[in-house]
C-alpha cells in the first residue's frame, strides 16, 4: 500500500502540522509532542455505512466470525453494522477506518 493521504481540518492546521513535522525532522520537538499534533490537526474518523464496512471485511477475504475476531467484537455486532441496525464507534470505528485505509492487515 502507498501512502495514506492525511485529511487536515483547515488549511491553517495543515500548516501547522507540517511545520511540527520539520521542527521533529530537527530535533527541536519529540515524538509525543508531534502526536499531538497529528490528534489536534487531523480530521476525526468520518461514520462508515453498512456497504463500506461489509466491504472492507470482503476485501480482507474475512467470514464474519473472524472479522468480528479481528476487531475484537462479537458476529452478531458485525452482522448488526452491515445490515444497518448499529453503527460503529469508538475504538472500533477507528479500527475500521485504518482497515479501510491500509488494508486488514494493519490491525492484526
Amino acid at each position: 500500500m502507498g501512502s495514506v493521504k492525511k485529511t487536515y481540518r483547515s488549511d491553517a492546521l495543515r500548516s501547522a502540522h507540517l511545520v511540527a513535522q520539520d521542527l521533529h525532522a530537527a530535533g527541536a520537538i519529540d515524538k509525543a509532542t508531534l502526536r499531538r499534533f497529528d490528534l489536534s490537526c487531523l480530521t476525526p474518523v468520518e461514520p462508515l455505512d453498512p456497504q463500506a464496512i461489509r466491504a472492507i471485511r470482503e476485501t480482507a477475504q474475512m467470514s464474519q466470525a473472524i472479522f468480528a475476531k479481528a476487531l475484537n467484537v462479537t458476529t452478531s455486532l458485525v452482522s448488526k453494522w452491515e445490515r444497518g441496525e448499529k453503527k460503529p464507534g469508538g475504538p472500533s470505528l477507528k479500527l475500521l477506518a485504518l482497515a479501510s485505509r491500509k488494508g486488514i492487515d494493519a490491525i492484526l
